[in-house]
This record gives C-alpha cells, structure tokens and sequence, in this order.
C-alpha cells in the first residue's frame, strides 16, 4: 500500500475511534444513577453492581453507606455518591462524630482497590416543607463539619461535601414567574447563603433534585407537553429566551437564585431526575419513555439550559423499584426504577441518548426465583360478608405493595375479585410463598395458573430477600389472626 494511502487510513480510523471514545466520555461523564434499597427482597448488591457494569454506568448515588453495598462497589472505579441520611444529621452536628463517620464510611474504602467515593451527600432534601422544619437548623453545621473530617482526613480535594436539595428551596414570584426571576425561599434565605458561600469555599457543588412529573401530579391543569422535551405549542417566553419544558425552566430558575447570592457561576448537579412507572395516571411506561427519550440525547450532546449551555452532571432516579418506600407522597413513590424488582428493564432504552438497539438496557444476570405459584380468591369463597373480604384485603395490602391498584395505575381496572387475588398475591409473595400466607379466613388458595390479566401483573418473586425489611411470618401471622377476629 503506498505511503500517503496508508496514512489516509490511519488518519481515518484514528478520527472514528476518537469519535466513539468522545461519544462515550459524553455517556460516562454525564450521567449516573440512584442506588435505593428500600425493598422487601433486594437483588444482591454484587448483583447490582454487575448490573450498573453490564450497562456502562459509571456513577451512582446511595442513600447510605451501607456496608454490603461499599463492599461490592469496591475495586470498579464505579464513582460513589454515599449518604448521611437526615436522622444523622444532629450527631453529625458534634465534629467529634463527623470525623468518626467519615473515618468510618470514607476513609475506610480509601485504599489501592477500594471505593471511588466523589461526593458526601449531607441529608436528603432536609428543607422540604413537610418536615415542619426538623432539619433547617442542623443542615449547615453537618454539611461543615463533614466537610472539614474530610479535610482533616486528607481526602477532602478530591471528596466534597454537598447537600441535595429538593427544587421547592427556591421560586419565582407570582407577579414575575420566570427563571430569571428565580430566588430562594425567605424562610430558609440565611441557611441557604450559608451553604451556597461553603460550597463554594471548598469548590463543591450544590446538587438539586428536579422532578417534572411532580409539577403534572400536583396541578392537574398544568400543560402536559411542558414536562416533556419534545416541544410545546407554545414556549413561555422569559424576556427573549424562549422555554419549552420544565425542566430548563426550573434548573434555570435555580441558576437566577444562586445569581442573586453572588455565586451564578457555582457548579449544578442534578442529584435525582427521572419519570415513575406506575401508581398513578400520569406515571406509567408510555410517559417514561417519552420523558427518558427527550432527557437522555439533551445529556449526550451537552445541551444544557438557556442559562447554562453545556455539560451537566445528573443522575437518574431511580435504577430499581423499591415496594418498601413510603407511599405518603404518593404511591408512584415505589416505581421510580428503570429497572423492576428483578433487574430486568422496563422498556428499550439506551442510557447513552444515541438510541442504538444494541446498546438497550440490559437485565440482571442469574435472578432466582420463588416456584411459579401465586395466590388466588377462592373461586368459591364465601363472599356474603363483604366487609370480611375488605378486612383482608387491607389486611395483605398493609405489608405488601398494592400500588398498582390505585386509581389509573396499571391494576385499576381489575374488578373486585381480581384486586383481591391482586393484594393477596401480593402478601403471598413478599412472605416468601409460605403456605400459611395463603389463607385469609379461609378466602384464597394456592394455584399454579399465572393469575395476571392483561397488563396487569401478578408477581413472582425472588428467591433472595432482605429478611430485616420482612415482617417475619410468625408475628404477621398472629397480628393477621388478631386483627382479623377483632
């Protein structure tokens, strides 16, 4: 092959191989997931972590630091966002027990080998409104004195404290609702400029949870396109920026607030954003798709925001369902997950934005599971007393998830046998299929016959659990014979 010839090659397969390494620094750079584990029977954490593997995700955010977890993280280079949940946040105010927890949680794992911690999440959105203010107080001494533990431990310009926020901290006023009129909120103003002038002293990020779903859950007028990425009829105009979703006007919003501090240019992370599945009329797969199709390119091509254009780090809420979550905001709450239960993907997705069949999500490996039986209504229950079958039935969806039975979630229009069979399925499987579970007064029984209707599914699930998070039998037995005879 003549020289010039053979350098044109080179040079032409150098260009493609640094353009699929720069699309994958886009994909590994910008984006990462919440790890939560609020569930009856979790996948093992080295199942998890084979899982993120498996499908290219390098970041992922903990709402503890659980030992288990830490352990089979250590030795991927996966980047580790670990957690001081909010019930610590006034012993962490003692420096004493800061330094303890970072000796314990942190530099523990700092070895040749060990857990690629990047940030210290200090709290989880302690300023939401319906704590009544608990946390306001305790926020800022914590997030110092974690900081300040990881300083003193030497790992602290590498390893930064942050606090995640939720987007309720700030607003735009009602006679001028635009970003650029964005600003915190009064009663929380001095607690903010302290944490915002602290980030930024030790270069750290403020890190904010953004959910667009939220603003269609909580205003049944609001326009539905507005929380999607793929146009709107008509944008809201901010003096000449336009705004087609929420989600640019809401980060945008926070960029004007932190301006108004001082501090326009602080780095943003987006600490949780993503769209639930279920439990709801507007959370279900259809809607998750469309809202992650419009995400994820937007990521992969640095779009940013009106405000601020460019890279922004964001992790994704969540990787797995979690049917142990409170359900007090709503029972979409236990269906945030790209993943189900089992690890397997909901829908065909491929977390790079470049929409590629062959790079979809793909599902856990070796999931085991209970035997392929479920737990019916009898079909020929005595049904005469109508407030027995309620009992039950509140009975069984009190210790397992029922949340697919609410009003247009993916169960609502199973009739009254079928949320029955639903609810006590439900039991059945989160008590590990013990026999006893499949009783309730003598109005179900065991079958083999998969007992799912349509797009309704009744589970089966796995063969490992979380046995601290179950209601052991033996107890739920004899509250189940209390409750019920009273």
């Amino acid at each position: 092959m003549p020289r010039f010839k053979f350098l044109s090659y080179l040079l032409m397969l150098l260009s493609l191989l640094l353009l699929d390494y720069g699309s994958s620094l886009l994909y590994v750079e910008g984006l990462g997931v919440n790890w939560g584990t609020m569930a009856t029977h979790e996948l093992p954490p080295k199942s998890v972590v084979k899982l993120l593997q498996d499908n290219g995700i390098s970041k992922v955010k903990l709402f503890d630091a659980d030992e288990s977890t830490m352990t089979a993280l250590a030795g991927t280079d996966i980047e580790v966002m670990v957690a001081i949940p909010n019930d610590l946040l006034l012993p962490i105010n003692d420096f004493d027990r800061a330094k303890e927890w970072v000796r314990n949680n942190v530099t523990r794992y700092s070895f040749n080998g060990g857990v690629n911690i990047k940030y210290v999440a200090v709290g989880n959105e302690p300023f939401l409104e319906s704590y009544n203010g608990t946390f306001i107080g305790l926020t800022f001494p914590a997030l110092r004195n974690i900081q300040n533990a990881l300083n003193d431990a030497g790992v602290g310009s590498s390893i930064k404290a942050t606090v995640p926020l939720n987007a309720d901290v700030y607003f735009s006023p009602p006679e001028n609702s635009v970003p650029s009129a964005g600003q915190f909120r009064g009663d929380i103003l001095d607690h903010m400029t302290q944490i915002v002038q602290f980030l930024h002293q030790n270069s750290a990020p403020f890190t904010v949870n953004i959910y667009p779903f939220l603003s269609l859950y909580a205003d049944e007028h609001f326009p539905v396109d507005f929380a999607f990425f793929d146009g709107v009829p008509q944008p809201i105009m901010d003096g000449n920026t336009p705004y087609t979703n929420v989600f640019d006007a809401n980060f945008d919003t926070l960029v004007s607030a932190l301006k108004t501090l001082g501090f326009g240019d602080m780095p943003i992370l987006v600490g949780e954003v993503g769209w639930p599945t279920d439990g709801d009329r507007n959370a279900n797969i259809g809607y998750a798709h469309r809202f992650y199709n419009g995400l994820l390119p937007r990521l992969a091509q640095n779009k940013g925001t009106p405000l601020r254009p460019g890279y922004i780090e964001v992790y994704l809420f969540g990787l797995i369902d979690e049917d142990a979550k409170s359900v007090d905001p709503g029972n979409f709450e236990r269906h945030w997950g790209i993943f189900r239960y089992d690890g397997k993907p909901k829908f065909p997705m491929d977390i790079s934005g470049r929409n590629q069949p062959n790079k979809f999500l793909v599902a856990a490996k070796n999931v085991q599971y209970l035997p392929k039986t479920w737990c019916a209504l009898r079909s020929d229950a005595d049904l005469s007393d109508p407030q027995k079958l309620a009992d039950n039935i509140d009975y069984a969806c009190s210790y397992a998830d029922c949340t697919a039975l609410g009003y247009g979630a993916s169960c609502s229009g199973l009739d009254t046998a079928g949320n029955a069979s639903y609810a006590f399925n439900a039991y059945f499987q989160a008590q590990n299929q013990d026999p006893r579970s499949c009783n309730f007064q003598g109005l179900a029984g065991i079958t083999n016959q998969n007992i799912s209707r349509g797009s309704c599914d009744f589970i089966i699930q796995m063969g490992t659990s979380s046995s601290w998070r179950l209601l052991p039998f033996s107890l739920a037995f004899l509250m189940s014979t209390m409750v019920l005879l009273l």
